[in-house]
């Protein structure tokens, strides 16, 4: 009951001007900041591992900036599930579309890492093309499925969980339908290995360059960024990767993991701080959370 009371006032947010739904969201960042300890501990971990450079209160203004992006792309989501495809593409900027339309009809991975704009992006794909993609299955099951139909509401999307395996997403590239990756999560090292990110250790998947060769996908990135204000979103698409696989998956692995460094380095308040992103760690080595 709860669960769907939630929904209901997240159903309401989607009928406010978008200005003010970019201020509730940078407010309930700030007011979700103090409260939010273990969240902020993973993050605070996380930046320190990456910016070893960085001071406290440097690393403090950041983190304080993230929540509020973090906060904005959660609640910026009521748009993307319930209103018209006018209404957000009005606020989607594309840059890079000449990237993506000539790929588009081959096998293609779009590589999409975890900012916080991400599923702006993602639905303005969805509205283009029939894709493929995985999902991680939710405690709660009215959410689940709620989560599940949204991300569908566009043309033929079609979601796997991650149980089910690569089957269904091999099959689906290869009827021409793009499938949306997001490689930086860690999923452990049994089918990856320990690649650097900003130079730590961390579980990096590997199974892309594979991918890859089985299907003769290229590799476009992705990247959708918040815009101040009423701005909206730019999503921009990258040039498909030249030489991958090259048939080291290390080093691809590595080449895609440097490619989000840059990312990061150019908008680092989007990044998606609050995952526990090296909670991997090599043999005989203590956990940093």
């Amino acid at each position: 009951m709860l669960a769907r009371f939630g929904v209901f006032i997240f159903w309401l947010i989607h009928f406010l001007p978008f200005r003010l739904i970019v201020i509730l969201g940078n407010v309930l960042g700030t007011v979700v900041y103090p409260f939010a300890a273990e969240r902020r501990r993973v993050g605070d971990t996380n930046l320190r591992l990456c910016f070893p450079a960085m001071d406290v209160a440097a690393r403090k203004k950041l983190l304080r900036a993230h929540f509020r992006m973090f906060m904005r792309g959660l609640i910026e989501r009521s748009l993307l599930w319930w209103a018209s495809a006018e209404r957000i593409n009005s606020l989607i900027h594309v840059e890079g579309l000449e990237h993506f339309d000539a790929v588009k009809g081959q096998p293609m991975i779009l590589l999409t890492p975890h900012f916080v704009a991400m599923d702006a992006g993602g639905q303005w794909i969805a509205q283009q093309v029939d894709t493929v993609c995985m999902y991680s299955k939710q405690k709660n099951l009215y959410l689940s499925d709620l989560l599940l139909r949204k991300r569908c509401r566009f043309r033929n999307q079609r979601l796997y969980a991650r149980q089910e395996g690569l089957r269904p997403i091999i099959k689906g590239m290869k009827e021409s339908m793009p499938f949306i990756y997001p490689p930086d999560q860690d999923q452990g090292v049994r089918d990856g290995a320990f690649i650097p990110f900003f130079g730590v250790p961390a579980a990096t998947m590997t199974s892309v360059p594979r991918i890859a060769k089985m299907t003769g996908a290229k590799i476009v990135p992705s990247i959708t960024r918040m815009l101040p204000g009423g701005a909206g979103y730019v999503l921009t698409f990258y040039p498909a990767w030249e030489n991958f696989p090259s048939g080291d998956d290390i080093a691809d692995a590595r080449r895609m993991n440097e490619f989000i460094e840059q990312r990061v380095l150019e908008m680092p308040e989007q990044y998606f701080w609050l995952h526990k992103r090296f909670k991997t760690r090599p043999e005989g080595t203590e956990s940093f959370y």
